[in-house]
Order: C-alpha cells, then sequence, then structure tokens
C-alpha cells in the first residue's frame, strides 16, 4: 500500500468507526417513542437515559481513557473501546426495563467516550501541522454520514423490524470495524516526535509520560487553547440545547409530522454537513495552512453568522425559510469543526494530545449534552405563561446571542496563537515523515 493511500485508508476507517459511534444516538432519537410506549416509561426517565445519565459517563470516562492512549497503543484502545459500545448498542435491544436499559446505555457512553480522543491524537502524529485541519476536517465527514444513515435507516428499520431488531441491526457492523481496525492499523512511535519539541523544557527521555498534573499546567498555560476550550464548550451548550428541541420546535409551531421532519433533517444536516465538513477542511488547507490566527479569525466569523442564521430559523413564520436558514447554518457550522479541533491538537505536544482532546470533550459533553436541553426545557417552561405555544421558538431564540460570545472567545484566542503554537510545535521534519515508514510499536502488524 503506498504512503498516501495508507493514510486515506486510516482516515476512512477511521471516519466510519466515529459514523457508527454518533449513529446510535440518532437512532435513540428516531425509536424513543416506540420504547417509552414498549417499556411503558415517561418523558423524566426518557431524558434521564438520553441526557444527563449518558453524559457523565461519556464525559468522565474520556479522561482516563484518553490518559491511557497517551502512553499506550491507540489502535487496540480505538478496537477495545468499539467493540465495548457495538456490544452495548446491540443488547439495548434486550432491555426489558428502565433500570436495564439505563444500564446498557452507560454502557455505551463509555465505550463510545474512547472513540474521539485516540482516533484524533493518532491523525495528529499521521499528519503535519500543514495538513492536520483538512485531515481531520475529512474525518469529521463521520457526523453527517451518521446525521444521514441513522435518521433514514432508522426510520425505515424501526418501521420495519421494530426498535429491538433495529438496535441489533446498527451495533453489529461496529464489531467488523473493530476488528478490521486491530488488524491493519498501525500504531506510530510517539518518542522521536515529542523529542523534537522545540520548548527545551518539554524534551524528555523517550520512556517519559508527562504527569496529569503537567498536562493541565500546559493547558492553562496556553491562552489561545483556553479561549478555543470556553468557545466549545458553549457552543456546544447552545447548540446540544437547541438541536435536542428542534424536531419539537417544528412540530408544535410549523405543524411537521415526524416523517417529513426527519426527511427533512437528514437532507439538511447530511448535505449541509457533509458540504461544510469538505470546505471547512479543504479552505484551511489551500489558505490558510500553518497560520491558525487566519482560521481563528475565519471561524469567529462563521460563528457569528451562525447566530444570526439560528435565529432566522426561529423567527421565521416559514418552513421553508426556516429550513433554508438551517441548510446555511449547518453548512457554516460543520465548515468550524475541523480547522478547530486540528487547533487543540496542534496547540497541545504530541504526548498530551489525546487526554486535551478528552478534556475539551469533557467539558463538551457534561456541559452541552447535560446542561444544555435541560436549560432550553427549563427557560421554555417559564416562557409558557408570556408566549404560550411559542414558548419553545422564544427560548430557543434567547440561545442564538450565545454564537457571539463563542466567536469573541475566537478572536481573542486568534490574538495569541501563534505564539502558542510556537511555544509547543513539534518539528514538522517528524511528522511529515511518511506513515508507512514510521517506527512500529512491538507486535504490530503491516498493511500489505
Amino acid at each position: 500500500m503506498q504512503q498516501s493511500g495508507y493514510k486515506n485508508y486510516l482516515l476512512t476507517l477511521l471516519l466510519l468507526i466515529l459514523a457508527f459511534n454518533f449513529m446510535d444516538r440518532l437512532v435513540l432519537g428516531v425509536v424513543l417513542q416506540d420504547i417509552k410506549v414498549d417499556l411503558a416509561l415517561n418523558d423524566t426517565q426518557l431524558g434521564f437515559f438520553t441526557g444527563i445519565a449518558f453524559a457523565i459517563f461519556y464525559a468522565v470516562m474520556g479522561v482516563p481513557i484518553a490518559r491511557w492512549a497517551d502512553r499506550g497503543n491507540r489502535v487496540t484502545i480505538i478496537s477495545f473501546t468499539a467493540a465495548l459500545w457495538s456490544v452495548a448498542v446491540a443488547m439495548c435491544g434486550a432491555a426489558s426495563s428502565f433500570i436495564q436499559l439505563m444500564l446498557i446505555r452507560i454502557g455505551v457512553a463509555v465505550g463510545e467516550a474512547g472513540c474521539q480522543p485516540p482516533a484524533l491524537s493518532l491523525i495528529s502524529d499521521y499528519f503535519s501541522r500543514a495538513e492536520r485541519p483538512r485531515a481531520i476536517s475529512l474525518y469529521n465527514l463521520g457526523w453527517p454520514v451518521a446525521l444521514v444513515t441513522g435518521y433514514f435507516a432508522g426510520g425505515w428499520l424501526n418501521e420495519w423490524y421494530g426498535w429491538r431488531t433495529t438496535f441489533v441491526i446498527v451495533g453489529l457492523p461496529g464489531l467488523a470495524l473493530a476488528l478490521l481496525a486491530v488488524l491493519t492499523l498501525r500504531e506510530p512511535r510517539r518518542d522521536k516526535l515529542a523529542a523534537a519539541a522545540i520548548n527545551p523544557e518539554s524534551r524528555r527521555s523517550k520512556n517519559t509520560q508527562p504527569s496529569l498534573r503537567e498536562v493541565f499546567v500546559t493547558m492553562r498555560g496556553n491562552a489561545a487553547f483556553r479561549h478555543v476550550l470556553l468557545c466549545l464548550s458553549l457552543s456546544h451548550f447552545f447548540t446540544y440545547g437547541i438541536m435536542q428541541w428542534q424536531p419539537a420546535f417544528f412540530v408544535r409551531s410549523h405543524g411537521l409530522g415526524t416523517g417529513e421532519l426527519g426527511t427533512w433533517l437528514a437532507i439538511v444536516y447530511g448535505g449541509g454537513g457533509l458540504l461544510g465538513t469538505f470546505l471547512g477542511g479543504e479552505l484551511a488547507w489551500r489558505y490558510a495552512a500553518n497560520n491558525e490566527r487566519l482560521q481563528m479569525v475565519a471561524i469567529a466569523l462563521l460563528y457569528a453568522l451562525f447566530g444570526v442564521l439560528t435565529a432566522v430559523v426561529y423567527l421565521s413564520p416559514d418552513k421553508y425559510l426556516a429550513f433554508a436558514a438551517l441548510g446555511i447554518s449547518a453548512i457554516g457550522g460543520a465548515a468550524t469543526n475541523g480547522p478547530i479541533f486540528a487547533a487543540t491538537q496542534t496547540l497541545m505536544p504530541p504526548r498530551m494530545r489525546a487526554v486535551s482532546i478528552a478534556v475539551v470533550l469533557f467539558f463538551c459533553n457534561l456541559i452541552g449534552m447535560g446542561l444544555g436541553p435541560l436549560a432550553a426545557g427549563a427557560l421554555s417552561d417559564a416562557f409558557q405563561p408570556i408566549f404560550g405555544a411559542d414558548s419553545l421558538r422564544y427560548a430557543l431564540v434567547v440561545f442564538c446571542p450565545g454564537y457571539f460570545w463563542c466567536a469573541w472567545h475566537l478572536w481573542m484566542a486568534s490574538k495569541t496563537v501563534a505564539d502558542d503554537v510556537a511555544a509547543v510545535q513539534v518539528e514538522d521534519v517528524s511528522h511529515s515523515a511518511p506513515a508507512i515508514d514510521m517506527p512500529m510499536s512491538k507486535g504490530m502488524r503491516t498493511v500489505p
């Protein structure tokens, strides 16, 4: 296999693993009403195991798994956790009570927490600083792939076979991907990468692993990283709060049925997400390679535009205008993912990358997935006496200006990002070495 061919293969396989990692959460939303009827659950129970119970374990377990990834074999971790969550997703179909389903979903959360930190760390070692935004954008195509597949396949499978069989069908492919990963992916050695760090104090022997305290001190001392972390945490809070209630908004305020709504959302988020994710990485690679300052400024402008377009979605009286604005905002929102997550990796030394991204995801998921939907729902209830049936509409409108707050943090990050990158950046000579020629850990298989 050629050098570029192997790296493309690695990205494709990790993309598919990411897609199945996210897909079950979309399918759960599709079949939630059937689960409620079959298991005689109330909305509070549904909200508990889909929201805060899942988010706590997903967020908390990400840090120790990432710590393991920074000192261990990331390919093994990705394969093991993919197998774990795949089995757990399939087991959801066997649940016969709220407690059983909640415990199984906690198992799913623990497994799925092991996907992104080691994968992003692995990609960052295989691709140079200039290539990284584009590579991570391509990896993030897993999100829109999951959106399209999850909404369409989940809906039809549930209609044809029921929610129990749907979970089994959605879970089993992950086992095949886990096996493929452990048999064909290779773990590059990171001692030479870490040894090339520009900051002399970051040089350490090849067997030395930074302590967790050192990782947090490094993150705290990096002004650009702090602002990026705050931006992502806030944006996930507003985005999860909006997206969790978005279907209910269209049903209540525009009178859409769930079938029509699912089709619209799959088109908007699938098409817009695919296009935006591709464009974000491609534009960063072509016009802002190795220029994180320009990337931060561009993403800040996109966040501000996203805030305006999202307000149009919820204030528009016409559903077609609302979906048009939603489609444009989906393109802009997806375009930010690759460059901004690439920045979190570029701003950290190689042996701190998995833990650093786990910290980012910890705050994003705990604050976003755990608290965002709850805050939007509480705000809707508070607005009920004033706006009546439109209380949810105006609750979601209140969230929209929050994206300007996110943009401000990225504007502040742009002021110091060049100096912060210079302080921690690994020499590109090491990172530019072809992936196929990288030394491999003992016992790893070669790809023909």
